[in-house]
This record gives structure tokens, sequence and C-alpha cells, in this order.
């Protein structure tokens, strides 16, 4: 999701010493602890209108729960006046105003982590990488997660970040694909205000294009407030695991292609793609591919 306050300006390219410098952060790394409490579970089970059982010690993180948890605990004297920490810390200090969650790629080992288990996160960030195209100045941040439970290695991560230019007055509009029209799992969802707020809390997301429609649209020149990509993957990964009772997810990718905003209902859908697959899509109301993912089953 984006931020801002860059002193880059609009249309002016990465000059080599700041690219250079961006570069230095691969390999960086920083390890954090947590323990798997039940109250975000609860929550997560409220947001998604879940009839779940009360969490208790030992029930299992569902399909990317773990993103509930190792959350940022910046001071509130260093947020940035768009909600997110300002620049620098372990992501490297990219000079771009819009910063987006572009999809990932995870894989489940051995035990699931399970609520009072005591955990570990190690984040590597692997690559860092430029590119300039018709969409102006791009930049590319590959992070690595590796969490580990009580048995040990318990999933890993590959979380992509892009960090691009401000949208200019003129620009072309970015080009669509349109959704798949062979769903065979389908859901509505109505991303209102009150959703968004919730999931903000939930992760600890301070960015306010998800709540503050003023700053969304008359700052960040958006039509409205932006749908959460992880809260999308995962409204993916729940569809998905209904489908599949008894069985364990596995791994799970996913690419966010357009952004989806809280101005009309968008759908979650998916069909199998055989042996323990499923193909998963978001379609957002104007019947685009919003975000397009796969799952695969033991």
């Amino acid at each position: 999701m984006a931020a801002t306050g860059s002193r880059h300006h609009a249309g002016m390219p990465l000059d080599t010493d700041t690219l250079q410098g961006l570069s230095a952060w691969t390999n960086r790394q920083e390890t954090l602890h947590d323990q798997i409490a039940a109250a975000p579970l609860r929550g997560l089970n409220a947001l998604l209108d879940l009839d779940a059982p009360e969490p208790a010690a030992g029930t299992p993180l569902p399909p990317l729960g773990h993103w509930l948890y190792f959350l940022p605990a910046h001071r509130q004297s260093e947020i940035g006046a768009d909600g997110h920490a300002r620049r620098g810390g372990f992501l490297p200090p990219v000079p771009l105003p819009r910063r987006m969650w572009a999809g990932g790629r995870l894989q489940w080992l051995g035990a699931p982590l399970a609520v009072g288990d005591v955990v570990r996160r190690t984040s590597t960030i692997a690559s860092v990488q430029h590119k300039a195209g018709r969409s102006g100045e791009l930049v590319f941040v590959l992070v690595r997660h590796d969490v580990h439970g009580p048995q040990g290695l318990a999933l890993t991560e590959e979380h992509d970040i892009v960090y691009r230019s401000a949208a200019q007055p003129g620009d072309a509009a970015p080009a669509t694909t349109a959704a798949p029209e062979d769903a065979l799992w389908t859901q509505p969802i109505t991303p209102d205000p009150v959703l968004l707020f919730r999931y903000s809390a939930l992760t600890f997301n301070g960015h306010r294009i998800h709540y503050d429609q003023p700053y969304a649209t008359q700052v960040e020149g958006y039509p409205g407030l932006i749908v959460h990509g992880p809260l999308m993957a995962t409204l993916l990964a729940h569809l998905a695991c209904r489908q599949h009772p008894g069985r364990t997810l596995r791994r799970f990718d996913f690419r966010a292609l357009k952004p989806v905003f809280d101005t009309a209902p968008f759908s979650v859908n998916g069909r199998p793609d055989g042996d323990g697959r499923a193909a998963l899509w978001v379609r957002d109301p104007m019947g685009d591919l919003a975000m397009q993912a796969s799952a695969q089953f033991d």
C-alpha cells in the first residue's frame, strides 16, 4: 500500500547513487518474535463472518493467519503523513510515493502453527530491482520470510513489494484483463469502510488509503478507499479451503493486478485445477481481474 512524503520529484528518474544505495539493502535481515494469541483469531473470525469455535490453546492457525502476528510497532512519533512509518529501517528507503503489496508465494511445512505457540520470523531482503516503463519509475523489493514454531520451520513466504511513481494527470489507464467466467465457487464481498477499518485494526496497518476517505481521494487521488491486498488474498484462501474439507493447504501463490475500491461489491472466485489444486481470482465491479491466485492441497 502506498507511502508518501518522499522528496523524489514525480517524473524525475532515480539517479545512480540512489539506486546503488537501495541495492545495498540486499541481504539485510531482521528477526521478530511473537506468540500466537487467541484474540487476533477471534477478531478475524468476526471480520470474515465465520461461525467458528472460540480459539483456544492448540487451535491451528487458519490460512494466512500468521499475517495477524509479527506486526509493526513503530512509535507514533515515527509515523509519516500517510500513516506508514517514515522511510528507512528494515525496508530500503525507496524515494517513490506509492507502495503496494504486489503478491507472494507461501509454502507450509510440517505441523501448522497453533494458538499458544512461541514463534520466530526471520526476514531477508532477497533483491531490490529497478525498472522504468510507461507507468514511470518502479522498484521491486523481494522479502523472504522464514517462520519457525516449536517444531522448527513451519512456513516460508516470498513477499513482493512494488514502489512506484505517483499518478500524473493525463496518464493512460493501465491495461486490464477480463476475469474468467468459469468459476464454480464464488462469494460476493461488500467492501464497506467498516470492513476495511477492522482489517486495518487487526493488522495494525495505519495506512490511511484503507480507512480515511478524504485522504485517499483528495491526497492520493483514488476514487475511494482501497481494499487491502492481504485481505483479498485471505478471502481467496478461505474460499479454497472451504472447498477442500479435511485437506491441508500446502502452497498459496497470489498476484495483485488491479486495485479494488470500496465503491461497489466485488467477488472472490475459484474452480478446481486438478490434483488438489485450485485456481482462484478476484473479479472487480467492472468484471476485470484484480487478483490471481493458486492453491495446492495435499
